[in-house]
């Protein structure tokens, strides 16, 4: 097998792997290449061992924590392919990555299903108050079942908003169906299929916003959609209104739904994610007692991450070994 990348000469091509990963989902690189992994499974690798372990690698598994930039492709001269462990790649950039020959990939389809858990997980959490209750329980602070106490909105028979009917935000309206929703979705293109069959409703933004009583952001994070939930967006939005971003942070201006939560002009929100992760422990969103916030946790089944990280290692072996890779976005 020739194993000649560019610039080097007769030997094994190196593999560098951002985050420290399981053995098992490793394992499977290790017999043909030769593979360099972060100690750390909690800490980002720092930039500077990132851009020193770039110049070396001819493949290089990244997490959304890594600014796979022009710098950093410019300076990483064997370079073959950039595999991330997600199915956004905003943190790459594509058209550096394309004009120096190297391939992008990410890990669609295996996580549809475990993220639309997840959303509807905060949908449901944030309506019915549950870290709210919890915490208190948790504190004390229970004393007496009280007729109003942590009371919240209902989810059976009310209407659903989905941002960005992609595979997952399909799989959170087909879960809504069994609670009777009434579904509503926003999406650049429309999905004919799934109203036929579904009897989901395409809405224009502002409509959707108005009429719903659940809206879940599921939109990739674009130029088109960055901050496209803002203070106009939300002050659309019913009083008794849950928002759910289990896409990315930059979608919603979050002092925008600071502002929303605090006044009562929404009800509630569960978020997944956040402008600036992990988020600051002195962030306002977590100071209000209306937010559920998990630490962007909706690919997080064991089963789930495994299968991402095998398509993860299938790309780097195939372009390596001279082949295209099923799931190439660049």
């Amino acid at each position: 097998m020739d194993w000649q990348g560019k610039g080097t000469g007769d030997m094994k091509k190196t593999v560098y792997i951002t985050r420290k990963l399981p053995e098992e989902a490793v394992a499977p690189l290790r017999e043909s290449f030769n593979v360099d992994m972060w100690t750390s499974e909690d800490e980002p690798v720092p930039r500077g061992v990132l851009l020193e372990k770039a110049e070396e690698a001819h493949a290089l598994w990244t997490m959304l924590s890594e600014e796979v930039d022009r710098e950093l492709l410019e300076r990483a001269k064997n370079l073959e392919i950039v595999s991330q462990l997600a199915v956004g790649y905003n943190n790459i950039d594509t058209e550096a990555a394309k004009e120096h020959g190297v391939t992008v990939t990410n890990t669609p389809g295996v996580l549809t299903e475990t993220t639309a858990d997840l959303a509807f997980t905060l949908m449901l959490a944030a309506a019915r108050r549950t870290g709210q209750a919890e915490r208190a329980l948790r504190a004390g602070e229970w004393k007496s079942w009280t007729p109003m106490g942590f009371t919240g909105q209902d989810i059976f028979g009310a209407t659903l908003g989905i941002v960005g009917m992609g595979r997952i935000g399909e799989g959170v309206a087909r879960r809504a169906r069994g609670f009777d929703m009434n579904v509503l979705y926003h999406n650049r293109t429309r999905k004919p299929e799934a109203e036929s069959m579904h009897g989901f409703r395409y809405a224009g933004l502002d409509d959707l916003l108005r009429q719903s009583d659940f809206v879940v952001v599921l939109a990739p994070l674009t130029d088109e959609t960055r901050g496209m939930i803002g203070e106009r967006e939300l002050g659309l939005m019913k009083e008794t209104a849950v928002l759910v971003n289990a896409a990315r942070g930059g979608i919603v201006d979050e002092e925008a739904l600071c502002d929303a939560l605090r006044n009562g002009q929404i009800w509630a929100a569960g978020l997944d994610v956040f402008e600036e992760e992990p988020i600051a422990q002195d962030h306002p969103l977590l100071e209000l007692p209306n937010v559920t916030a998990l630490p962007h946790i909706g690919s997080a089944s064991i089963e789930t991450r495994l299968a991402m990280m095998k398509l993860n290692a299938e790309a780097i072996a195939d372009r390596l070994e001279g082949r295209t890779p099923d799931n190439r976005v660049v």
